[in-house]
């Protein structure tokens, strides 16, 4: 019996081997788009991707690079867990046009480490390299209510208008705040609102942020041209939130994890 029925399951997985791959890159397609535009209304995303999406991978020094698989197929996760210097990583690179055919957005994928396991985006750059249009965030497994809230519309339109780089030109990307109703004086053009106890998802999130844009900071200003910002990068790394952000989730840590295990906050 276990020999017919293990036959009979992987029979069927391979009949439909075919069409998991097609919801998987279907999927993906949605969240690469999702993170410039809105596809309320939209029937039809691949031919949309197809009209609106170029493609291509670059290394660390914003060099395009030529690849045995197509961009959309770079597995940023495998990249992230495999290669633990980011200057050997592959970085996929997905240029939105508008009709006109103008490039109008760079969307960038990054990936990191939430509160229970992976969190991973795109993040949708203007045209002047520095300015973000849209974020689009995804996890395997932070808890329903509170850290998986980084998939929901409030938190996400969070991001758009802020900026990745500083005044001198560094990368700071932005930061998730601890909680929520933070005085307006510290939403700048760097922070937002985090989310009421997700505390350690959110930092998840902004070192993420962080180290992904300083991975793809050489592309950003070769393709941008770099005005006003600094054209030395930082050295490749992946870095942890900064030093009192880490502070601060150690001490949230117990509370946090309470939290999490029980649905509640405080």
């Amino acid at each position: 019996m276990a020999l017919i029925v293990g036959g009979l399951l992987a029979g069927v997985s391979t009949l439909l081997k075919d069409q998991q791959e097609e919801q998987v890159a279907l999927d993906k397609q949605k969240q690469i788009l999702s993170s410039v535009m809105s596809l309320d209304g939209v029937e039809d995303v691949q031919a949309l991707y197809g009209e609106r999406i170029t493609a291509y991978v670059v290394n660390i020094d914003g060099d395009r690079v030529e690849t045995e698989l197509p961009a959309e197929d770079i597995d940023i996760a495998k990249e992230f867990k495999n290669k633990k210097d980011p200057a050997e990583r592959l970085y996929p690179v997905f240029e939105f046009k508008g009709e006109s055919g103008q490039t109008e957005a760079y969307i960038l994928p990054v990936f990191g480490n939430g509160l229970w396991d992976n969190i991973w985006g795109f993040v949708a750059l203007d045209t002047d390299g520095n300015t973000i249009k849209g974020v689009s965030l995804d996890h395997a497994g932070e808890t329903p209510g509170l850290g998986a809230r980084i998939t929901t519309a409030d938190v996400q339109e969070r991001f758009a208008g802020k900026e990745v780089f500083n005044e001198a030109g560094e990368v700071v990307a932005v930061t998730m705040l601890k909680g929520e109703g933070n005085p307006e004086s510290m939403l700048d053009e760097h922070h937002i609102n985090g989310m009421s106890g997700a505390t350690i998802t959110g930092n998840g999130v902004s070192a993420m942020m962080k180290n992904y844009m300083s991975h793809y900071e050489s592309f950003i200003k070769k393709a941008t041209g770099g005005a006003g910002m600094s054209m030395e990068p930082a050295p490749a790394t992946d870095s942890l939130a900064s030093t009192d952000t880490l502070q601060a989730a150690v001490a949230d840590m117990a509370v946090e994890k309470m939290e999490e295990e029980t649905g509640e906050s405080h």
